[in-house]
């Protein structure tokens, strides 16, 4: 790949006599003297071989780069990091200006007929993505040519980054992700919570430079280091960014959060590990901390308030190359103070619980009011939960409970239920429940004993797949997604994202397939099928059923991984 800055393409593209026609290729010792003077890339519109760059997009005025590479069966890797809102961007390429006209007299041709060559060619689009994710792509074989990276973005000015490279097997510049890259908590208290997490196998057996940090906040899990670099970085002086079309100087980018250039070896220096909550920076929101803690893979977190969910993200950091990679984030809530054991129910209104590892909760219900029969519905996001209901103290209920249940029990006056809630053995545990004294109040939709998906294997094609799936007799909103995984995902993985709790409006809207209502009053016919369309030949999918209920709440069946024929 070949470093160009929009005039510069052009000079590069302008051939001097017939010898020179071709592009050079990659100068390794030029490529490393160019990309340690950061200010070269602050406002160019070149894509570096092997260097990731930061910059910055106003809202709804598109931006482009350029990269060449030279020469076919060249494998490509690009990755796009959005780094606040959620960004549109497409790859594509356009076959180079050719070299010389006029029958071989060598003669260039005129400047502004090149230019057209570049500019007036849209070009074969590569990919395109829209969404907040790190999306990337990757060929092991890409056919020379004239890349274009064009990005938008619609809701904000923004920043991102870009890295690209044609040595992806020999660079490797993001940290390696364990088998299971979940945090664990381990411990909770009232003013701490202890995080575990497997090492990146990057350190543990490519022996490279790898530190963690950790993210803390009570507002929602990142995507990226560089959202929360981002949002540590927020203030007034975005309001100062430079019109469109203004070229910026490095100056200019250390009030757009980008790092000063006067200071390369420094200029995404991390907090050294220090007491949660006591990092001094002037800019720094005090409901965002992150601390790095070197190669450590388990970390208290203390100073934090009773009773108070907080959110967790941990970053494995190459320190060479100051690129980073997300492990799966999480979120806690503290104990609550001593003098509060219990948690206390209303009714008719759902309240999420988190139970640590082996952990239990207490929780009590005192209708206000007298009663004739009282509901407990529980939702158990991910493995099955223990539940035991007392009235007046004495034992009503004793149940494992997976997936969504509901149980009636006969009410009394002036009653009072306590009930305990057992975490599961294997980890943490997330459960949703509503208690009620009203029966026509149900929070969670009514599911069917068997909430697995059925694919049925004859009528599977090239480019799509059949499925069904069981319903009940209480009209119930469906909605299906599909997304496609690799040939070696399997039960273990789809097992460990099978957290119930997590409704639609967590997935991409590209993996939409579509929503009906559906019922039957005979329930032995409470069966719907549904043909997927537009699938890839021999990709494998996981599709995931989501039933929403009449109070907003869904519940998610059973994942199914399917494979289209390869051959048909």
């Amino acid at each position: 790949m070949l470093l160009l800055r929009c005039p510069l393409l052009l000079l590069l593209l302008l051939p001097l006599n017939s010898r020179s026609q071709k592009l050079p290729t990659r100068d390794e010792e030029l490529f490393q003297m160019q990309i340690r003077d950061k200010a070269f890339f602050h406002d160019s519109s070149v894509i570096p071989d092997g260097a990731e760059i930061s910059s910055y997009l106003f809202r709804d005025t598109p931006k482009r780069y350029f990269f060449v590479v030279e020469e076919d069966n060249t494998p490509l890797a690009v990755t796009v990091t959005p780094c606040d809102a959620p960004l549109e961007w497409k790859l594509s390429v356009q076959e180079l200006p050719e070299e010389a006209s006029g029958e071989g007299s060598g003669d260039p041709e005129p400047l502004e007929q090149q230019k057209q060559q570049i500019t007036n060619e849209e070009g074969t689009e590569l990919f395109s993505y829209k969404g907040n994710d790190v999306e990337y792509f990757v060929s092991s074989s890409s056919p020379s040519g004239l890349y274009q990276l064009d990005l938008l973005s619609t809701e904000k000015d923004t920043h991102f980054k870009v890295y690209a490279t044609t040595t992806p097997e020999s660079d490797q510049p993001y940290p390696e992700l364990p088998y299971d890259p979940r945090i664990d908590v381990t411990s909770l208290g009232r003013t701490t919570v202890t995080l575990a997490w497997k090492p990146s196998p990057t350190a543990s057996l490519l022996r490279q430079p790898i530190q963690y940090c950790i993210v803390i906040n009570k507002e929602h899990n990142f995507k990226s280091l560089c959202a929360v670099e981002t949002k540590l970085s927020s203030d007034d002086t975005f309001m100062m960014a430079p019109k469109p079309g203004l070229d910026f100087s490095p100056f200019d980018f250390a009030h757009f959060g980008f790092p000063a250039d006067n200071n390369s070896g420094k200029e995404r220096g991390f907090l050294k590990p220090s007491k949660f909550g006591r990092q001094t920076s002037p800019k720094l929101r005090v409901d965002l901390h992150r601390v790095c803690i070197g190669n450590k893979n388990i970390f208290t977190v203390s100073d934090l308030k009773p009773d108070t969910q907080y959110y967790f993200d941990m970053f494995a950091v190459n320190t060479n190359t100051n690129m980073s990679t997300a492990y799966v984030g999480t979120f806690a809530r503290t104990k609550e103070e001593a003098k509060q054991k219990t948690i206390e129910l209303k009714d008719g209104k759902v309240t999420d619980v988190f139970i640590k590892r082996k952990g239990a909760k207490f929780l009590r219900f005192a209708p206000v009011s007298s009663h004739q029969k009282v509901t407990f519905s529980i939702h158990s996001c991910l493995d099955a939960v223990q539940i035991q209901v007392r009235r007046d103290g004495k034992l009503l209920l004793s149940q494992s409970v997976e997936g969504v249940r509901q149980f009636q029990l006969r009410g009394k006056a002036k009653a009072k239920y306590l009930i305990r809630l057992k975490g599961s053995k294997k980890g943490a545990s997330m459960l949703k429940i509503l208690a009620t004294t009203r029966p026509n109040k149900q929070s969670f939709p009514s599911l069917p004993e068997d909430t697995r998906i059925k694919a049925f294997d004859k009528l599977r094609t090239c480019s799509s797949v059949t499925v069904a799936w069981l319903g009940t007799q209480e009209r119930n909103k469906f909605c299906i997604y599909k997304r496609e995984v690799d040939d070696n995902y399997n039960e273990e993985q789809k097992k460990r994202e099978q957290n119930q709790c997590l409704g639609p409006d967590t997935r991409k809207k590209s993996e939409k397939v579509l929503c009906k209502y559906f019922h039957s009053q005979n329930i032995q016919k409470a069966v719907t099928t549904e043909t997927i369309r537009g699938l890839q030949p021999g990709k494998s999918y996981l599709l995931d059923v989501y039933v929403i209920g009449h109070g907003g709440h869904s519940v998610k069946y059973q994942s199914k991984l399917v494979k289209t024929r390869k051959f048909c």
